[in-house]
Order: C-alpha cells, then sequence, then structure tokens
C-alpha cells in the first residue's frame, strides 16, 4: 500500500521517537548503574576534616623515615660538631675544677689541676686571684673545702678561632660550721681550632651586658 506525503512524514517521525527512546531506556539504566558503583558511600560530616583513626583502627598512612642527607648546619659555622663538643668538655671541666679547691691547697696546686685546660695567661690570673690576702685568709679560717658542678647553658658567641659559652657553675662549700651552695652564671670564652681549645677567660654573664 503507497502512503502519501504526509503519512510517509508521520510514520519517519514515529520512527525517530522510537529509536530515541529505546536509546534512552538502553543507555541511561547501565550509566546511572556504573556511577552508582564507583561513587563512594557519604560520609556522615563531608564539610568537615576527617577526624585521625581511633588507636585500634590500623593507620592508612605510612611513616616516611627522615631523609639520610639532611642539612648540615655546621657546614656554614666554623667549626665542625666534634669541635664543639670538644670546646664545651673543655668548658665543663674546668668549670668544675674553678669551682673545687681546699683550704689546704696553695695557689699552684690549686691551678694545677687545670693545666692543658687553659692558657698560660689565664693561669697566671687565676694563681694571682687564689693568692689574694683577704679571699687565702677566709678560706684558711673557715676551712673552706668546695666541690664544684657545672652545666652550660648556651653558646653566646663564637668566631674563626673562639668560642664563648654560657654557663652555670656551682660551689657546694663544706667547713666546720656546715654546708651550703651557691651558684652563679659565667661568660667563658676558649681559642683554638679543630678539637683542640683552651680557656683564655672567664667572668660573670651579667658584665657588659645591659
Amino acid at each position: 500500500m503507497d502512503l502519501s506525503p504526509g503519512q510517509q512524514k508521520a510514520v519517519f517521525a514515529l520512527v525517530v521517537v522510537v529509536l530515541a527512546a529505546l536509546g534512552y531506556w538502553l543507555i541511561v539504566p547501565r550509566v546511572s548503574h556504573s556511577h552508582a558503583q564507583t561513587q563512594p558511600s557519604p560520609t556522615p560530616s563531608p564539610t568537615v576534616s576527617v577526624p585521625s583513626p581511633p588507636a585500634s583502627a590500623p593507620s592508612a598512612v605510612t611513616t616516611t623515615p627522615a631523609p639520610a642527607g639532611g642539612v648540615d648546619i655546621y657546614s656554614w659555622l666554623p667549626f665542625t660538631q666534634q669541635g664543639l663538643a670538644a670546646a664545651a668538655a673543655v668548658t665543663e671541666k674546668f668549670l668544675v675544677d674553678y669551682n673545687t679547691y681546699a683550704y689546704t691547697e696553695n695557689a699552684a696546686g690549686y691551678v694545677g689541676k687545670m693545666n692543658g685546660l687553659i692558657t698560660t695567661q689565664l693561669a697566671t690570673t687565676l694563681r694571682g686571684l687564689y693568692s689574694t690576702p683577704g679571699v687565702a685568709k677566709v678560706r684558711t679560717e673557715q676551712k673552706q673545702v668546695s666541690t664544684g658542678t657545672a652545666v652550660i647553658n648556651s653558646l653566646r658567641a663564637f668566631g674563626a678561632s673562639s668560642l664563648t659559652f654560657l654557663a652555670t657553675g656551682t660551689q657546694h662549700l663544706v667547713t666546720p660550721k656546715g654546708t651550703s651552695s651557691a651558684s652563679a652564671q659565667y661568660a667563658i670564652t676558649l681559642t683554638g681550632s679543630g678539637t683542640s681549645w683552651q680557656v683564655n677567660d672567664i667572668e660573670l654573664s651579667s658584665v657588659g651586658q645591659s
């Protein structure tokens, strides 16, 4: 049966509509289903930061070890880590000896135990101070015996061949009348290089400070 031109256009339009509907029915459900499978489950509060997992839950983040080759700050300084440690050891030993003495000990004996730790100039200065008449008289009359302890507080200054530490020295004093302790903070300057250092000056840390 021949169709009129108007009927042919109507049939063609109907076929297009049917094909479009069929395509939508075949494609859209599959896309929706696939989309639903790939979407993660919604979280209770997606707008806030995720809290840390409880202690019983396995951690999802692995710890990355620190890199073996970190920044070597000593490459910026005029001394090595070993050199700084050596200077600190000399400072502590010197300050312990500085506050350790006995009324039976003369100046040579007092300073002699610091041999190798101090410069010749400082040795001369300390012998003079130890022998000062007023100081020596009190030490002898009170029969003083002092034991020193020391702790380094910080590094105040440094240069190409010098270091200055702030350190606290304590005298634990014993006399026939009892015991007492007194502490003071000192600025102790050393000269040297590498791992070889000697103390060449000691003064109270407050001297020269505003």
